[in-house]
């Protein structure tokens, strides 16, 4: 047994106790705690930590899996990076345990004491999985905060979120995730899951999540956490890391209340790349998980079922919504290739015919194709994606941009694009294609209501001023064109 403070480590049994009362610690930050624990006072340097927890040849993301098990420990442990108790960081070396150990014969150890930690001495501990409290009252609800305290995937660490203390996730952003390869070959790949970890999310009951248009400007940025959530008007934020070998994907997610650069949640998932929509769909239901945001039966089956998808389809699929990105012919075209490559590939991946039914429609909008080929052939695909997955937000709103645009079919135009905000009612792109579509009809204050929608699920949307402004530019409100340019342009002078 080794002692400090108030704590008991027992290596044979891989039990860390405080008080006499477990505490629970996942094996590689216990690993960690052994090691330093092995060499009080002295540096142990990361590789020294590298070497132990994972063999050579393992395939990880060393840097954030070890700088997670160390925040982990640390919460076990109530102690903190900034006031060391226990654990103390040597920038870009390692670490050191500074408190005074002691060693225990466990043969004369007293036995755990069968008292419950009281609640304010509690360490607080952050795993992946929680329970959720059962919402009754008397007997019942204290036996199940009973029961939250103290199961082993318990959300203990979660109290502040949960009113004690602290602020509930209620929006977020995903930063755009690292490309680990640091190959610019492969920046479609870490774009394209980020897109993808965005639109899950976005899925999510009451979860308000920024749009890709507004988290892609913090890209390679040097913005701290809390800078970034305030520009952005979000209480939490994920970001991570991609990592791709071959046909291996691994995914490091973090969860971090950004005010603070508290460290919520952290995991890493791998997956082949053919099983890439489950491991989206894992990590989605992680973070839904740790910001107590709930999911319907539906939205959690259609998580834990997704399909296997060609790998080489999916990547194609990536490369392509990369390209589209750009907004410009050759881009387009890249796009369309790319799109066509997937579905050649892969002929029932639903997806890869709404995007190549965007880039015909686009095309064919700014002439770039005769608009007849384009109206053709985007149909096509845009029916086929339909048949595949009638469930599809995106493909009734680019359905309804066809009949408006290419049909000037009004009616069937207006049904699609209300069937699409119901079945994506956060699809910002599905908001603002009825906006125009409403201004277009002379519909002035519908239009501005699909708007204020954008404007509701994410603030710093940055296209919302040309939005607002394109409207009335339509409508020949000059005077609140001007208006609303002039506050747009001094609240956002970048634009």
């Amino acid at each position: 047994m080794i002692r400090f403070g108030t704590f008991e480590v027992n290596p044979q049994a891989g039990e860390l106790r405080r008080d006499g009362s477990r505490i629970k610690l996942q094996d590689q930050p216990f690993q960690v705690l052994l090691a330093l624990l092995e060499r009080p006072n002295d540096v142990v340097t990361r590789e020294e930590l590298r070497a132990k927890l994972w063999p050579a040849d393992t395939f990880v993301d060393f840097d954030h899996g070890l700088n997670a098990a160390v925040k982990r420990l640390r919460d076990a442990l109530g102690d903190t990076a900034e006031n060391p108790r226990f654990i103390e960081t040597l920038a870009r070396r390692g670490y050191r345990f500074i408190a005074p150990v002691d060693s225990v014969d466990s043969q004369t150890a007293p036995p755990p004491s069968p008292t419950p930690v009281p609640l304010s001495r509690a360490p607080l501990s952050r795993t992946t999985k929680r329970i959720r409290p059962a919402y009754r009252f008397g007997l019942a609800g204290i036996a199940a905060i009973i029961l939250l305290l103290v199961a082993p995937n318990g959300g203990g660490g979660y109290w502040t979120r949960l009113g004690f203390g602290g602020k509930r996730i209620q929006s977020l952003a995903v930063l755009p995730l690292e490309n680990l390869s640091h190959d610019p070959d492969q920046e479609y790949f870490s774009d394209g899951m980020t897109d993808a970890l965005i639109a899950d999310l976005s899925k999510i009951g009451a979860l308000r999540v920024t749009s890709r248009t507004s988290s892609i400007r913090y890209k390679k940025t040097i913005k701290s956490l809390p800078e970034i959530a305030r520009e952005l008007n979000v209480d939490g934020v994920v970001e991570g890391s991609v990592m791709r070998s071959g046909n291996r994907v691994r995914i490091t997610a973090r969860l971090i209340l950004a005010p603070t650069e508290q460290n919520l949640w952290a995991e890493t998932y791998e997956r082949d790349l053919g099983d890439v929509l489950k491991l989206q769909g894992d990590v989605t239901e992680a973070v839904a998980q740790q910001v107590r945001a709930q999911l319907t039966t539906e939205q959690r089956a259609r998580l834990r079922s997704a399909p296997v998808v060609n790998p080489d389809a999916y990547e194609a699929y990536l490369k392509g919504r990369f390209f589209e990105a750009a907004g410009t012919q050759v881009g387009l075209k890249q796009a369309q290739d790319y799109f066509a490559k997937a579905i050649r590939e892969d002929p029932r991946f639903a997806l890869a015919y709404v995007g190549l039914a965007d880039c015909f429609l686009e095309l064919g909008t700014f002439r770039w194709v005769p608009p007849q080929d384009a109206y053709r052939q985007g149909s096509e695909a845009i029916h086929k994606a339909l048949q595949l997955d009638e469930t599809l937000g995106e493909a009734h709103s680019t359905l309804g941009f066809l009949n408006w645009q290419y049909r000037w079919d009004w009616q069937t135009a207006e049904s699609e694009f209300r069937l699409a905000a119901d079945l994506s009612p956060k699809h910002i792109e599905g908001h603002e294609a009825f906006a125009w579509y409403l201004a277009w009809a002379g519909r002035v204050d519908e239009a501005l209501a699909q708007v204020e929608e954008v404007r509701r699920l994410d603030p710093a949307y940055p296209l919302i001023v040309i939005d607002e402004a394109g409207i009335y530019y339509h409508q020949r409100d000059y005077r609140s064109l001007v208006d609303v340019s002039q506050k747009s342009v001094a609240a956002s002078p970048e634009l």
